[in-house]
């Protein structure tokens, strides 16, 4: 199974989103809190070239955030992704 990985904020709905989808596919994952840590979310931005949350990697692919995710899953390509 691939390894996941989403930064996140326990304030943020869309994150609660993003965590339930892969919960609900049954996918582990490992998540990064960036409230109060600066210099995470920085190192978030930097990786993703965005600074909002969630953002999303599978594997080596940055997904981006939740609306990226679902637009996966729509498209069924989410499941290939995470195989």
């Amino acid at each position: 199974m691939a390894k996941v990985i989403i930064y996140s904020s326990d304030w943020c709905p869309f994150c609660t989103r993003a965590k339930t989808l892969l919960s609900n596919k049954g996918v582990k994952f490992e998540e990064i809190r960036v409230d109060g840590k600066a210099d995470v979310r920085a190192k978030m931005a930097e990786k993703a070239g965005r600074t909002s949350v969630p953002q999303i990697w599978i594997d080596e692919l940055h997904v981006g955030g939740c609306d990226e995710l679902f637009a996966l899953e729509r498209g069924g390509k989410l499941d290939a992704l995470l195989a």
